[in-house]
This record gives structure tokens, C-alpha cells and sequence, in this order.
């Protein structure tokens, strides 16, 4: 029997609609979260990435609009992950996102996002190095939102800063960036080290993380702190072809993994929750309790939310 009730904090799109663009309709909109239910999700953050400043702020104003105006939506959304703009523009750790919209963080720049976003903004993701002085960290902080490092290269000594302004997370480790980094001092190592502090998540689709490297983060980190999420796109649960996230087209194969064009990173995910499910269920032997906690209790007492 599948389980049921999960909640996913990085939902990009699902079922072929794309939550990155402003013209999604309602309807497209509920059958997505239609869709998100009979899939045995309860509830999710949709994510809105990287682009300049005032698209992303067109597009949260939007999806507050379609949310208002069917109760399927409000009943599934619980709001806002908003990944990006202030990350690190760097190849590889930069992702999928588009460099050309990557920016410091800025005081007026989150406020813009954050009315856009209409009070439903419950995290969001930037790298520590890109706001001097955890000035953004702490402000979000204040106002009871997740601050979660995302997209980063921040030393141990800026990530320690950030968490001690507020930061509580980190987004989908050992992704976001290079695939070659230094052995030993590399954002990993730097986080699993404070892992005990921290909120982590991973996507557990086996392509984002090897099965075993993931078993070995956890091994680290341990189940009462670790998020999974699925960071799907609009081509969640469908078969190959052509999608979007935002303006870029993603084209993917058979194999049902997003990759670049070059095959330099991944954009997003196109796995469904279940499948995730099946992984650790049968690839790291988790038990049904270990994965309603990693799945659906862990982020929502991330959000501060009652189950």
C-alpha cells in the first residue's frame, strides 16, 4: 500500500505545467495539484528560481491570484520557496539557474519579492557569501521565514555567521554544485560538519545523488534533521519529450533525467514522490516510519507547521 501525505518543499512544476511562468491558468494549475494528490502529496512549496527581479515578482503575484481563485490550490500550496536570485554566479554552482539574473542580495530586491509573494513566502534559498553581513539572513529570519544556504561556495566561517544570524537550512546538498571540487575543504564537508544545525535536504531521485553517496550523507546527518524533496519540473511524472522551467527548454530522454544541453548539471527533476519513496524504501531500507519523518514531518516542523 503506498504511503500517503507527503510534503514536498521544492516543487518547480508537475504533470507538464510549468509553475515558472505567468501564463499557467487556473486550470492547468489545479489539474497540476489534482495531479500532486492522487500522487499522494498533501501539500508543497511551489519554487520560483532565478530571473530578473521584477519576472520573479510577476510570477509569484500570478500564482497568488490562481491560488485565490480555486481551493484545490489553496489546500495543496502552502506557499513560496523562493530559490534565488542572491546565489553564487559561479559555474557549476549556479545550476540551472541563469547567471544573467544573479545578483547580491539586496535589501529592496526581497521586499519586491516578498509583497509579490503576498505574506506566503516560507523560504528562501541564498548563498551566505552573497549577503554581507547576513543582512538579508536576519531580516528574513525576524519575519519567521526558512533561510536556507542554496547554490554556494560560503566557507565555514560565513556559513557559522549566516546560521548565527538565522540561516536553519541547507538546499538539496551535494547539488548546486561542480562536479570537481577540492577533496577535503569543499561546501559538502562544510556542511555535513554542521550538520547537527542545520535542516538538510536531498533529492532522492538516485540520479541527483548516488544512492550510495546519499546513504552516506545520511549515515552523517542522521533521519531527524534530513528533508527529502523531489525538486520536480513540469515534466514530473510524464514520459520523454520537451518541457520548460521558466524560459529554458529542457529535452529529456528516455532515461527521464533533465539534463543541460552539455550535460554539465541537472535541471531539476522529473521524479514523483512514490518513486523517491521506492528508493529508500528498498535501496536504504527505509521503514515506514523513517519515511513519513524524512518525507512529511521533518518539513513541516521545518515550516513550524502542526501534522
Amino acid at each position: 500500500m503506498m504511503i500517503q501525505g507527503f510534503f514536498d518543499l521544492q516543487v518547480n512544476g508537475y504533470a507538464g505545467v510549468d509553475f515558472n511562468r505567468t501564463d499557467i491558468t487556473v486550470d492547468s494549475f489545479s489539474a497540476a495539484c489534482a495531479r500532486l494528490r492522487s500522487d499522494g502529496i498533501a501539500g508543497i512549496l511551489v519554487t520560483v528560481i532565478t530571473d530578473h527581479v521584477d519576472a520573479m515578482a510577476a510570477k509569484l503575484a500570478w500564482l497568488c491570484q490562481l491560488r485565490e481563485q480555486d481551493p484545490l490550490i489553496r489546500e495543496m500550496v502552502y506557499g513560496f520557496h523562493i530559490e534565488g536570485p542572491f546565489i553564487n554566479p559561479e559555474p557549476g554552482f549556479v545550476g540551472a539557474h541563469p547567471v544573467r539574473s544573479v545578483i547580491p542580495a539586496d535589501l529592496d530586491s526581497m521586499r519586491c519579492l516578498l509583497d509579490a509573494a503576498g505574506g506566503l513566502t516560507r523560504i528562501v534559498t541564498l548563498a551566505p557569501e552573497k549577503d554581507p553581513g547576513s543582512r538579508i539572513t536576519r531580516y528574513l529570519a525576524d519575519q519567521s521565514i526558512v533561510v536556507s544556504a542554496g547554490h554556494t561556495d560560503a566557507s565555514l566561517d560565513q556559513l557559522r555567521a549566516s546560521m548565527e544570524a538565522g540561516l536553519t537550512m541547507f538546499t538539496h546538498l551535494g547539488n548546486g554544485c561542480p562536479k570537481i571540487l577540492a577533496r577535503h575543504d569543499n561546501i559538502i564537508q562544510r556542511v555535513l560538519s554542521l550538520s547537527d544545525r542545520l535542516w538538510i535536504s536531498f533529492i532522492a531521485d538516485g540520479f541527483h545523488i548516488p544512492i550510495f553517496a546519499l546513504e552516506n550523507y545520511l549515515a552523517r546527518t542522521g533521519i531527524d534533521r534530513a528533508v527529502i524533496i523531489t525538486d520536480a519540473i513540469s515534466a514530473a511524472g510524464l514520459g520523454p519529450g520537451r518541457y520548460t522551467i521558466g524560459d529554458q527548454e529542457v529535452d529529456i530522454g528516455s532515461d527521464l533525467v533533465p539534463y543541460a544541453e552539455d550535460h554539465s548539471h541537472f535541471i531539476g527533476s522529473a521524479t514523483i514522490m512514490p518513486r523517491v519513496v521506492e528508493n529508500l524504501m528498498h535501496h536504504l531500507h527505509f521503514s515506514h516510519d523513517q519515511v513519513r519523518k524524512a518525507c512529511d514531518t521533518n518539513p513541516r516542523q521545518l515550516l513550524g507547521l502542526e501534522h
